[in-house]
């Protein structure tokens, strides 16, 4: 049986980025067309402008998309957040980061510091199955 996933995307870019570029970076990686993507103009602390792009995924669309996370990410990475579940997940959520640059670059590498922030959900009753489906998700790549 296949799972149902959710996915929401945010992704803060700063004015010295190229919008464009990550627009471009998630149709190629993701298949996710600019007009999938609320824009939102904002003002940072030094009154600097901040766009933050937020997405939601359901259905087909998700499931894609956390495949090709979950095929994407290196394996000694992958390794290293299902080693870290238990403080990645929530109410049947997984939190993750990836790097905003390197996803530009066709590349999925995890990463703290200037990145897109991802929520996977999935229904999942138990904190115990909440870690174990996750853990086959991403170790199996089963979706």
């Amino acid at each position: 049986m296949e799972r149902k996933f959710e996915v929401d995307i945010q992704v803060i870019v700063h004015a010295t980025e190229d919008l464009g570029k990550i627009f471009a970076a998630f149709k190629d990686m993701f298949d996710l067309d600019k007009e999938e993507f609320t824009v939102q103009s904002l003002q940072g602390h030094h009154e600097n402008p901040i766009t933050l792009l937020l997405c939601k995924l359901k259905k087909k669309k998700a499931q894609g998309f956390v495949a090709k996370l979950v095929r994407d990410i290196p394996k000694e990475d992958m390794s290293l957040i299902i080693e870290d579940l238990q403080n990645r997940c929530d109410e049947s959520a997984l939190y993750l980061r990836i790097s905003k640059q390197q996803l530009v670059l066709g590349k999925i590498i995890p990463a703290n510091e200037d990145s897109i922030k991802l929520k996977i959900y999935t229904p999942i009753y138990t904190q115990k199955d909440l870690i174990k489906t996750y853990a086959e998700v991403l170790s199996q790549g089963r979706i």
